[in-house]
């Protein structure tokens, strides 16, 4: 059985002219990596995105959303949603024996 494996993401956020986002600004770009689930890689999602933002600016929301285990990047590069609070509630409240 082959054993499926995502890529690491880069952000070179310590590289490029970075600023801190503002709340509806990460909120609007994880909206669309959810709602376009899997469809593009990080250069095309930044050029679809509704509202235009500074790269530097992208890779810093990007690196949030990867940290907190929201985003994952697949073996051919396409960003994929992966956050499901349903699953977690479910995995907190069952029950230990």
């Amino acid at each position: 059985m082959q054993e499926q494996k995502t890529n690491e993401m880069k952000f070179n956020i310590t590289e490029i002219i970075t600023r801190s986002p503002r709340l509806e600004t990460v909120v609007m770009v994880e909206k669309f990596i959810k709602e376009h689930n899997g469809d593009f890689k990080k250069t095309e999602l930044f050029n679809k995105l509704p509202k235009k933002i500074m790269w530097g600016t992208f890779n810093v929301i990007l690196h949030y959303l990867y940290e907190n285990n929201k985003i994952v990047m697949d073996r051919e590069g396409f960003i994929v949603y992966v956050w499901n609070p349903e699953a977690i509630k479910k995995f907190i409240n069952r029950k230990r024996y």
